[in-house]
């Protein structure tokens, strides 16, 4: 996750204090079979919109920013390059546990115009933004 919080900018105080504002879409997949033209990016939409209203219902705050993981060379992330979510980087590979996992694309999406000072505000009430490390999409071939 070092790529998402190196592009978010936050220190780690901000990052231990308000991670519970990042939200990750955990599973998203459409069938092979299913020929719809930009039916993954339009779900994609409709979705992070309802998902901010029906979050704040159930947990009584609204979340800044969206988050995902796709497993490099298995999947090329399209449906959410398509839906105009952020490439930020990769993952390491490493896993909760230690090594062994496949390394994966991040791509987020903020839900806020003002995500950054929300997630990069510390107990100070001050914004601490470190500057971010552009990343490059990766190839899809």
């Amino acid at each position: 996750m070092e790529s998402r919080d190196e592009w978010i900018g936050w220190t780690e105080e901000a990052r231990k204090r308000n991670h519970t504002f990042v939200i990750n879409n955990s599973r998203y997949l459409i069938a092979p079979t299913v020929r719809v033209k930009c039916l993954a990016s339009h779900v994609l939409a409709k979705c992070q919109t309802r998902l901010v209203d029906d979050w704040e219902r159930v947990y009584k705050y609204r979340p800044v920013l969206l988050e995902t993981y796709v497993e490099r060379g298995r999947f090329s992330g399209s449906c959410y390059r398509a839906a105009n979510w952020k490439y930020v980087g990769g993952t390491e590979g490493r896993g909760r546990k230690g090594t062994g996992a496949t390394v994966k694309d991040v791509y987020v999406m903020p839900l806020q115009k003002k995500w950054q000072a929300v997630l990069c505000c510390c107990a100070d009430g001050k914004v601490h933004v470190r500057q971010r490390v552009a990343q490059k999409e990766p190839r899809i071939g």
